[in-house]
């Protein structure tokens, strides 16, 4: 087991880190910029180590800094989080270079999945339903029409190398199909520096489910049943719950076997979550995404596992702590996102918090890094919070989730606290009956109302 592991990330996502190497026993390094020297993840780390100025380009993301602070704290291992290097496959290429251990899959498989069609392709061939599109890159407008008259309108141009949204544009006829192609072009050469797009069938009224796997690199892999992450603003998640409230105990079986074996097969290590469109009991695969995510919570609660200590475990070389067979669900639970951000707008909202009291009680989890006087920066991610409550059941977790907001204080700074009361008042929501497109659709009419 290693001695000492370096957290290459920041806020909320670096302290669960601390806290899971803290429970094993193994010293953890933070590192940080000049703009988080006040940081929680830097107070209850064992040491820390500052890399850089407050843009990330120049710290979380400047990779020799992040090597040359393992090699003067004396770190074995890197665990990247989410976001930031956690995908950069070059990152864990000179990692291993240097003779450290890179907590996560290999390159190789950050490599194949972070490219959309290859990832498709790798999928199709493990026996992972897809969505009906284009069998690679689309590069020229001709090319386009004939694709999406193949597969029927509408159509969704997305890039190959996109995420968060970013170079993916809808076209609901033939009409919008020239625009749409040229500005998704446009998006991901600017976002990502490859202006490569791929097609793909737009499915109407489709659910986002996502299956959490997990393998040990040697041909073993479980599944940790699904999340349904619909709940969505602009494609960024907002509120996730597990178990899906329209996924019954067959069809998760199912859907979850598939996903095991396929990652079985390609010797996949650690955690990873394969995500899925769904509509009228079909799955459509749309990525996989090499890291923990930000919900995996909801999962650590329903299946009572820590999937940080599995991934710091199963680095170090040694096996899975459970089979499929231990893995049943208890419960229900659910996760939502708490940003610096101002509402109706959504605008970011950084700031220094003058009160800070998180809920508490049976089935509560809060994982944030704020604290009273804590000055949130204006160079990172919104994000200041996750509040995670799990109930016997959906109507107990409900329930525990409008008491803790109403626990929850945040003062100094605006945040979406508010919207989440708003959302529990919905008999949609109440239901568990939501798509994709159903939160943007309730602000458009927030917003005119």
């Amino acid at each position: 087991m290693f001695s000492k592991i370096l957290i290459a990330n920041r806020g909320e996502i670096a302290l669960r880190i601390i806290r899971a190497c803290r429970e094993m026993g193994i010293a953890s390094v933070a590192v940080h910029s000049t703009a988080d020297a006040d940081a929680m993840h830097v107070r209850m780390a064992d040491e820390s180590v500052c890399i850089g100025p407050p843009p990330g380009s120049e710290s979380y993301l400047h990779i020799a800094s992040i090597i040359s602070a393992c090699e003067i704290s004396g770190a074995e291992a890197i665990h990247p989080g989410y976001g930031f290097l956690s995908e950069n496959a070059n990152f864990v290429q000179i990692v291993q270079d240097h003779g450290l251990t890179f907590i996560g899959p290999t390159a190789d498989h950050i490599r194949i999945m972070g490219d959309k069609i290859t990832a498709k392709d790798t999928m199709k061939k493990l026996g992972v339903p897809c969505v009906p599109g284009s069998e690679g890159g689309v590069p020229t407008l001709d090319e386009a029409r004939v694709v999406a008259a193949e597969i029927g309108y509408p159509v969704i141009i997305k890039a190959t190398a996109g995420g968060g949204g970013r170079g993916m544009k809808l076209a609901r006829t033939a009409e919008d199909l020239e625009f749409a192609f040229q500005t998704a072009r446009s998006e991901a050469k600017s976002a990502f520096g490859n202006d490569e797009v791929y097609l793909e069938k737009y499915l109407g009224k489709p659910r986002h489910i996502e299956i959490q796997v997990f393998g040990d690199g040697k041909g073993q892999a479980v599944h940790l049943g699904e999340r349904d992450c619909s709940l969505q603003r602009r494609h960024q998640k907002v509120f996730e719950e597990a178990p899906g409230p329209c996924i019954d105990a067959e069809t998760r079986a199912r859907i979850g076997k598939i996903c095991a074996e396929a990652v079985a097969a390609i010797n996949y290590a650690g955690a990873g979550t394969i995500e899925f469109l769904y509509e009228d009991g079909e799955f459509y695969f749309i990525e996989m995404n090499t890291r923990l995510q930000v919900e995996h919570p909801v999962t650590e609660a329903v299946y009572g596992v820590d999937l940080v200590r599995e991934q710091i475990r199963v680095a170090a070389g040694l096996p899975m702590e459970f089979v499929q067979e231990d893995l049943v669900p208890q419960g229900h639970a659910i996760e939502v996102r708490i940003n610096a951000e101002r509402l109706p707008n959504f605008s970011p909202c950084p700031g220094r918090i003058t009160a800070y009291h998180p809920p508490g009680g049976l089935g509560v989890r809060m994982d944030s890094a704020i604290y009273d006087g804590y000055s949130i920066p204006p160079y990172y991610d919104s994000l200041i919070g996750k509040l995670i409550v799990h109930g016997r059941d959906r109507d107990e977790a409900v329930a525990r989730l409008r008491r803790s907001l109403g626990e929850l204080i945040v003062d100094g700074i605006d945040t979406t606290v508010p919207l989440f009361p708003a959302l529990l008042t919905e008999p949609d929501i109440l239901r568990g009956d939501y798509t994709i497109h159903w939160l943007e659709h309730w602000l458009e009419e927030k917003t005119k109302s």
